[in-house]
């Protein structure tokens, strides 16, 4: 890679990548390939080390095994608390998000210490699976439009003092924790609940990412004709009456 590429690096696709949130990465390159910028794409898989010169990282949702086992790993190579110290932006979902917090509940039914790269600490809810189409109002600080997306987990995540919610829902559960919260995020590390996938759904959320590994404050524009096309489609569906 040369030093002036924009290094992506998609994590673990071997064990998160259950619901197609592989599609993030395939966003946040486009993208950037769109702006004529000079992009470079590495997938990791769990048997590999975790590169720490990267610029945005991805990471996405997984079944309970996969995820204590990436967990484990993660911890355990450390590249990627690493990279978060130099600077690099990190973008999480579902199993991934939960992994970047304190601890999460394994598919043993026992504490699993995450990264603690985000504020927040999840556990397994008692109630009904959190499933279905979800809106949402972005944290205002970030200037986005409304958040779509679909969840589909058991999680519980509650966020600390240093966590911001990514969103406020209108429809959906989010967080679970009942408050309205969606994710979670920080300077450079964010997580949500959001499939879709959340990217292909919110591409100014990969345009933040991306303003973000680049510190500029605006990019060239681009053909968003698909994009708007299934974001109305998804608001519209979420709305509906159940």
């Amino acid at each position: 890679m040369s030093d002036n590429q924009l290094r992506i690096v998609w994590i673990y696709p071997d064990l998160l990548s259950t619901y197609g949130d592989q599609g993030n990465v395939l966003v946040v390159e486009r993208r950037a390939q769109q702006r004529r910028l000079d992009v470079a794409r590495l997938d990791v898989r769990s048997d590999q080390p975790i590169p720490t010169s990267g610029d945005i990282y991805l990471i996405g949702g997984g079944e309970d095994r996969p995820q204590r086992l990436a967990a484990e790993r993660l911890r355990r190579d450390g590249g990627l608390t690493r990279a978060v110290e130099n600077g690099a932006i990190v973008f999480s979902v579902c199993a991934g998000y939960q992994i970047l917090g304190h601890e999460f509940i394994n598919d043993l039914g026992q504490r699993e210490p995450g990264l603690g790269l985000l504020d927040v600490v999840s556990t397994r809810g008692e109630g009904a699976r959190c499933v279905g189409d979800v809106l949402g109002d972005v944290d205002q600080r970030l200037g986005l439009p409304p958040l779509t997306g679909f969840e589909n987990h058991q999680g519980v995540t509650h966020l600390g003092p240093t966590a911001r919610p990514l969103a406020q829902v209108r429809f959906g559960n989010g967080n679970g924790t009942g408050d309205g919260t969606e994710g979670a995020y920080n300077d450079t590390v964010f997580g949500t609940y959001m499939h879709g996938p959340v990217l292909a759904r919110n591409p100014l959320i990969a345009d933040l990412l991306l303003k973000l590994a680049l510190d500029v404050n605006a990019l060239p524009p681009t053909d968003d004709r698909w994009y708007e096309a299934l974001r109305n489609e998804r608001i519209a569906a979420a709305q509906q009456p159940a």
